[in-house]
């Protein structure tokens, strides 16, 4: 195994930090009291409360010698104390030693369970979100993904931006509901758009295939809420010829363009359905076009990011807060909205956030071909 991924296992492979240390502290103080108490109080009785503690953050072996210390510490205090009880006492550092270390060994071969589960989870976020080219054309492309859950790794909120003949088509969405079937949705929806990207002459072909694959993919792995396994999508196409964007929103938090320091809501002309609620609502979809001059920049996003709340339940003023910056960069603005994010929802998400951010380069900024 690489060294890099010998760096990321759990903190037991060797760190020690202050609260790894409180086993030691423990002993050193019930040895202090123990000396310096009277008998009666009998402060020894608690020395088998340290190997037990050692046991949820140490390996096998040092738990073993920190109960063997605290055994000879027992001994020594028998030596000024003789009618202290020491046999059972002892007898207990003995078998909660012996508890403790079987209860650490268990506990690191659960850590290493995690361990691997967590590569593998690491490894399909990089099939499914895979990393995006932070240029296509004249378009600077910055992406940003936050799960609610500090453990997690991939979610139901999706996104992906390709360079087709069509010209630079992007993909947001998010999965209604958790967990491995809101992954599953969004790894056919992500799939099935890349080949449609390519084959597709618009945008309400592309959507017709994400359509058909959430139904072919609910029907194989029906759920028991199976009529609100939805997804909501949004679809943008930005021509080789330039100058304008085209949008297909289908139940999707509305995008925001900032154009010459003015930020605009695009909301829908028409509502497009979600995906797999065609067949309800009706399968009628609106492309908008707008106006996408060079320096303009566009913010794509799902609802965690408009629906993450402060401590008193406001939402997140995502159209103001965007009026306020004053950012060229895709990579700067979704910086400062990560920072304000987690400010705002007090350091926490109470849902996983999708972003994605792009600028038109003007003349001026733009790089010659390598």
């Amino acid at each position: 195994m690489s060294a890099r991924l010998r760096r990321r296992r759990p903190a037991y492979s060797g760190r020690w930090d202050a609260a790894r240390l409180s086993p030691v502290v423990l002993t050193v103080l019930i040895a202090v009291l123990a000396f310096s108490t009277p008998r009666e109080i009998a402060f020894s009785r608690l020395l088998p409360a340290a190997p037990a503690l050692a046991a949820a953050m140490w390996p096998v072996l040092p738990t073993v010698l920190l109960g063997a210390f605290c055994l000879l510490l027992m001994t020594i205090l028998s030596l000024f104390y003789t009618d202290l009880g020491t046999q059972y006492t002892a007898a207990a550092i003995v078998a909660v030693t012996l508890a403790a270390a079987y209860g650490s060994h268990v506990r690191l071969q659960r850590e290493e369970v995690l361990f691997q589960l967590r590569l593998v989870a690491d490894a399909a976020q990089k099939v499914l979100l895979r990393p995006l080219p932070r240029r296509i054309g004249d378009l600077k492309i910055e992406s940003l993904y936050l799960a609610a859950q500090e453990q997690a790794r991939i979610g139901g909120d999706f996104y992906e931006a390709l360079g087709t003949p069509h010209g630079v088509r992007l993909l947001i969405g998010d999965v209604r509901g958790k967990g491995l079937s809101a992954v599953g949705v969004a790894s056919a929806v992500i799939g099935s758009f890349r080949e449609a990207a390519y084959d597709e002459p618009d945008l309400q072909g592309i959507i017709h295939r994400l359509e058909a694959t959430v139904t072919r993919h609910s029907a194989a792995f029906p759920t028991q809420d199976q009529p609100e396994h939805f997804a909501t999508a949004l679809l943008a196409e930005i021509p080789p010829d330039g100058g304008r964007i085209l949008l297909l929103n289908c139940g999707h938090p509305p995008p925001l363009i900032a154009h010459r320091g003015k930020v605009r809501v695009l909301d829908p002309t028409v509502p497009s359905p979600p995906l797999n609620l065609a067949s309800l609502i009706g399968d009628r979809y609106w492309v908008d076009s707008v106006a996408f001059s060079p320096g303009d920049q566009l913010l794509l996003y799902t609802d965690g990011v408009s629906e993450t709340r402060d401590h008193t339940g406001r939402f997140f003023p995502l159209p103001d807060w965007m009026q306020l910056q004053d950012l060229d960069q895709p990579r700067e603005l979704l910086g400062a909205l990560h920072r304000d994010l987690l400010r705002h929802g007090g350091g926490r998400l109470d849902d996983d956030i999708a972003a994605l951010a792009l600028r038109r380069c003007d003349e001026e900024s733009r790089e010659p071909p390598a």
